[in-house]
């Protein structure tokens, strides 16, 4: 299987395709974990609040994987993002996983402290029992009140992103402050696999319209995770690579643009 990877703003490789892990439990976690690793992928993505981090350890070690080559990130959910609250909810992670360090540890959303708690992962990165840290869902405005008071810049600013729902201008933003835009629901739940104008470029290239917007993503420059438990659905989203979109075709589908977000918001998240 062949992969590409991005470099983040501290040298750190990420592959370009990762697996989302949202919405899976149990013995099926562990086996896409297990699976995944083994056609190829080196990228996986949970949180505590899916309630599968003890599945995904299992399956990392289920593969054979060595544990070096996995990229694995976490999120810490926003009712924990308290100052005294953040080392020992970091800890349960790593409990969780059977993990000695976490290659990145993202705030899972821009309530709670997320600034007394950015400081705390800033010292968990020190330390070196993070190698990355990011956060999740956070708008402009929400990042711009994180840099005023932090020391290091998130890595990575994990946001919804799909052809009906883009956030280009939160993208371009990230992009041009060093920061990288990793996004989630990459194909819109599914809801966009269906549109004609991504068939018909699809049609001409051979290719899925869920590999057509995985290319379309990786050409904005953003890696991506989406969810799946299938093989064949694993070895189509990483199959998005010998192939180019012309910038005709990436307009064609930055245009099919709603402002509708699919996504499961909190109550109090703030937009603008």
């Amino acid at each position: 299987m062949y992969m590409e990877d991005i470099v983040l703003s501290n040298g750190v490789k990420l592959p370009k395709i990762g697996l989302g892990m949202w919405d899976a439990y149990d013995d099926e976690a562990a086996m896409a974990v297990s699976t995944a690793l083994k056609l190829g992928y080196r990228r996986i993505d949970t949180a505590m609040f899916y309630k599968n981090e003890p599945e995904v350890g299992r399956g990392i070690r289920m593969s054979g994987i060595p544990r070096e080559d996995v990229f694995v990130s976490t999120k810490i959910w926003y009712t924990d993002m308290e100052v005294d609250k953040v080392r020992a909810t970091f800890q349960k992670s790593l409990d969780n996983m059977k993990l000695d360090y976490i290659d990145m540890y993202m705030l899972h959303w821009p309530m709670g402290d997320f600034i007394g708690s950015w400081k705390v992962l800033e010292e968990l990165y020190a330390e070196g029992k993070i190698k990355n840290i990011g956060v999740c869902n956070f708008q402009k405005h929400h990042m711009e009140k994180l840099l005023q008071h932090a020391t290091i810049k998130p890595m990575v600013n994990q946001i919804e992103s799909h052809p009906t729902f883009s956030q280009n201008e939160l993208v371009r933003y990230c992009q041009e402050n060093g920061i990288h835009a990793e996004v989630w629901s990459p194909l819109g739940r599914g809801d966009d696999l269906g549109n004609p104008s991504i068939k018909a470029i699809a049609d001409k290239y051979g290719k899925t319209t869920a590999q057509v917007i995985l290319r379309w993503h990786m050409q904005r420059g953003v890696s991506a995770i989406p969810k799946s438990v299938k093989e064949h659905r694993m070895l189509e989203n990483v199959d998005v690579f010998d192939f180019q979109l012309t910038e005709e075709e990436m307009q064609t589908i930055l245009a099919l643009e709603t402002g509708i977000p699919r996504g499961g918001y909190q109550e109090g998240y703030t937009w603008d």
